[in-house]
């Protein structure tokens, strides 16, 4: 078995550019020397926040998300402009789905939701200390923002409530911290 596992590129052929992602199927040689080929989805990265309007109270919203055909629970969150850093990504997401701002703002994270077909990095934030402000989402969204017990929160995640990964990674990562705090 090699002990360099590094895939090289022999050649990326673009099979869809567009508005949020592309797609790619890229011609590459193993460390073993064969070729493959690997299909994969190119994203800017994305951002999701946690915000907590109390110890015990979060910010959800509620969405319909049209691969999955259903009304969802999630954290807010979108996905970053052209060379936008996430801080001020996040800070925007939430005033637009939420209209609230933060006085607090602290990353938790950084992961890959889908490594295997996909580049995207997702960074998570918690918010606290939370000033309510009118929302103003994009044109295309329809987004219902309610609070709701952490606990609650986190109850859904094991009754398959909430089945988006970002809101259960997002708020499992909150539920650790506040264990670790004693």
């Amino acid at each position: 078995m090699p002990k360099n596992f590094v895939e090289t590129v022999i050649r990326r052929r673009p099979v869809h550019t567009g508005r949020a992602i592309n797609f790619y199927v890229d011609e590459v040689r193993l460390p073993d020397g064969k070729p493959a080929l690997r299909e994969y989805v190119d994203h800017p990265g994305a951002v999701a926040v946690v915000p907590f309007l109390t110890p015990k109270l979060v910010v959800l919203v509620r969405q319909y998300r049209y691969p999955v055909g259903e009304t969802t629970w999630e954290i807010p969150a979108g996905k970053l402009d052209a060379r936008e850093r996430p801080r001020p990504c996040v800070l925007r997401e939430l005033r637009e789905e939420t209209g609230y701002t933060a006085r607090r703002l602290r990353r938790l994270l950084t992961f890959w939701p889908a490594p295997a077909f996909s580049n995207e990095r997702l960074h998570i934030y918690r918010a606290d200390g939370l000033v309510s402000g009118p929302t103003s989402p994009d044109d295309d969204e329809f987004i219902e923002a309610k609070a709701v017990a952490f606990n609650t929160a986190l109850a859904w995640i094991r009754s398959g409530k909430i089945r988006d990964a970002k809101t259960t990674i997002g708020l499992l990562a909150c539920a650790l911290e506040n264990r670790n705090r004693g």
